[in-house]
């Protein structure tokens, strides 16, 4: 990582290239203004699922489990993974601000890719999880210790970074001489790869390899887990433990489809300059849309959830009903 932004430091005294410029959706014009709403809204309602999910699996003794551990640690991830792109988008749709600095641009790169690369890692942990609890339900409480499940928890952000550190670096020995319109809302791999002034073919390649690592590698062996789990669901007996059986890895196998969906079509297949504009727009379904649903699908799916949800509601209204008689009161 170090080396990497070393490299970026001399590449801006080589290059004439100081800052970028992020297009973003400018040829909408007139519709900017109500996806800036869209996408302001849709930022709030992300960031205040996922705060909500994290309070109530800290505060609530029936949450205290790994699988909710690693769904807290999993709405931290999605908080940090929107902020980084989205306030800038949003600046770039209200006020036409559409310049980024070099360093800055490459330090947005290195971390939405650090965390998209993570998030993959976490939902591989999330399937092991599933899979060792419904497989070996006599084991689980023993396996799963603090310690185990904590290491799982970091052990996806160290691969995630590392990846990154990577493909930034590699990016980072390129030169850029101009143009400097990037035709997307965030820094990211392709887009700065197409406007280097050097062969980017090394570079395209680690990008390309690196995803496939992080993307399919995660793919396969979450599918591998979950035809192990449904083998192991359709063993049991009686249709209400099948389906409770399901209902506790069914919002994580929603989840997974949204966000590779996305992410294996804008990462590994191969795409030109024509298909710039449809990957702009697919990447707000794994930068905003996913994180948005993902508070909703773990909550209105997940009977603990809920119940801790009704516990909060309860103490609230009760608080409500204290103070106002307090309140009378005096």
């Amino acid at each position: 990582f170090l080396q990497g932004f070393s490299s970026i430091k001399q590449d801006v005294n080589k290059t004439t290239v100081e800052e970028f410029i992020l297009i973003a959706f400018s040829d909408l014009r007139q519709l900017q203004l109500l996806l800036f709403f869209l996408v302001l809204i849709a930022y709030i309602i992300c960031v205040t699922g996922n705060i909500t999910i994290i309070v109530l699996v800290r505060t609530e003794p029936l949450l205290q489990t790994p699988m909710y551990f690693f769904i807290s640690t999993f709405a931290v991830l999605e908080i940090m993974f929107v902020t980084d792109a989205i306030p800038k988008l949003l600046d770039n749709l209200i006020s036409g601000n559409k310049r980024i600095s070099f360093i800055e641009c490459f330090t947005q790169m290195f971390v939405f890719n650090g965390l998209g690369a993570t998030e993959c890692y976490m939902l591989l942990v999330m399937a092991f999880d599933r899979n060792l609890a419904i497989n070996n339900p006599l084991q689980y409480s023993a396996f799963m210790r603090k310690e185990i499940y904590s290491l799982l928890a970091v052990a996806p952000w160290i691969g995630g970074f590392a990846a990154s550190s990577v493909t930034t670096g590699f990016i980072a020995q390129l030169n850029f001489c101009g143009p400097n319109q990037i035709n997307h809302f965030i820094c990211d791999l392709a887009p700065l790869q197409m406007l280097s002034c050097s062969d980017p073919s090394m570079s395209k390649l680690v990008s390309i390899l690196t995803a496939i690592f992080a993307s399919i590698f995660s793919v396969l062996i979450i599918m591998s887990f979950y035809i192990h789990i449904i083998k192991a669901i359709l063993k049991i007996k009686g249709a209400e433990g099948k389906q409770k059986a399901f209902s506790t890895c069914s919002s994580h196998l929603v989840v997974t489809s949204l966000f590779f969906g996305a992410v294996l079509v804008v990462y590994i297949i191969p795409t030109g300059r024509e298909s710039t504009q449809f990957n702009k727009f697919l990447a707000l379904v794994y930068t905003v849309l996913t994180p948005l649903l993902n508070p909703f699908i773990y909550t209105l799916r997940n009977k603990d959830v809920k119940s801790a949800i009704k516990k909060v509601k309860s103490l609230l209204t009760h608080f409500l009903v204290v103070f106002s008689s307090c309140k009378q009161i005096n």
